[in-house]
């Protein structure tokens, strides 16, 4: 029974399970989907981005605040990193000439303020996180004032839970009476600026506590106004064609200024000048809520009312044909009918894809 034998002999040299396992010729562990804790990550806040790079401040509001460099970790790459958030960040953290942290995480954000393409477009683009005021600036001539725009405005701070307050700037060269009337009955507080008489105190004030977002039309005088409340901020300020009417573009990025007044402290953050704001993300139905008084008088139309021209029996449209909104209620009526109607147009495209 030798042959018995010789097979079991061959079964032993072919053993799988003899095998011996491949060295891994460069020493290195396995890759692996899990990532650290960073148990040492600090809180810092987003004050500025710039082409993939991102100032934050760390250890906010202490004596040892600094301004740090950092760069976004790769889970993070398909997350918008925008001004005002707030940021964990690890590494070199000292803020030095030359370092760079790592942004590894984005607490959760209590506001965002958006804006689209124009209102058919739904892809939204961050402005800023975190901030709780808006602030609206206009000017009362060169360039001329656009009722519709700051309507926009209203509606995206609405839509966002900020509160938003107006500024009419260059009121030596126009009055904006006719204008502000077309805000009559909002809860909108509106401060009035001329070349020689800046209510920077009063502005100034409304900034303490606050993390607020400046908006508006290019050549409107906002980074004039950003510069006189923050005398470091040093952001370029231009001129309007005189050709087109339209202003130049100066401030080409969103940055977080501290604004440090005889009563406290706040953030100013300034945006670049926009000519157009598109609302493609806002839900419709909330479109009226950044109208108060019309939204009020609202409550007594048909159910499902549109409040267009063409609705039966809106009450709205009622109130405006009676003169019950004064003199700014066409003006209103009409703004909020341009939105409404955008919007029924785009619903009426979704409908028919």
């Amino acid at each position: 029974m030798s042959w018995l034998a010789d097979d079991d002999d061959d079964e032993d040299e072919f053993d799988e399970s003899d095998i011996r396992s491949r060295p891994n010729p460069k020493a290195n562990r396995p890759r692996t989907k899990r990532r650290p804790a960073h148990a040492d990550a600090q809180i810092a806040r987003v004050i500025g981005v710039d082409r993939g790079r991102y100032s934050v401040l760390v250890e906010e509001d202490l004596p040892g605040e600094r301004r740090v460099l950092a760069t976004r970790a790769r889970e993070l790459r398909k997350i918008a990193i925008v001004t005002g958030d707030r940021a964990r960040v690890v590494g070199d953290l000292s803020g030095d000439e030359g370092t760079l942290a790592r942004i590894i995480g984005i607490e959760e954000r209590t506001s965002l303020l958006r804006r689209s393409a124009d209102d058919t477009d739904q892809v939204e683009r961050i402005i800023v996180a975190n901030a709780d005021q808006m602030l609206v600036v206009v000017a009362a001539a060169d360039p001329e004032p656009r009722e519709r725009l700051v309507d926009r405005y209203l509606v995206a701070a609405l839509d966002a839970g900020i509160r938003p307050l107006l500024v009419v700037t260059k009121t030596d060269l126009a009055d904006p009476t006719a204008f502000l009337a077309h805000f009559e009955g909002l809860d909108l507080e509106v401060f009035t600026s001329a070349q020689a008489e800046m209510p920077l105190e009063r502005i100034g004030a409304s900034l303490v506590g606050h993390s607020t977002v400046f908006v508006g039309h290019s050549g409107v005088g906002k980074s004039t106004l950003v510069n006189a409340l923050v005398p470091s901020a040093d952001r370029a300020t231009g001129h309007v064609n005189v050709v087109t009417g339209r202003g130049r573009h100066t401030s080409s990025s969103t940055v977080s200024l501290r604004y440090q007044g005889p009563t406290g402290n706040g953030w100013v953050i300034d945006t670049p000048g926009v000519r157009s704001f598109g609302l493609g993300h806002v839900n419709p139905a909330r479109i009226i809520d950044a109208f108060t008084e019309l939204a009020l008088i609202a409550e007594d139309c048909p159910r499902g009312c549109t409040h267009l021209p063409d609705a039966p029996d809106c009450a709205i449209v009622e109130a405006v044909a009676e003169g019950r909104l004064g003199p700014g209620g066409p003006a209103r009526l009409d703004s909020l009918q341009r939105l409404l109607s955008t919007f029924a147009d785009r619903k009426t495209r979704d409908d028919q894809s």
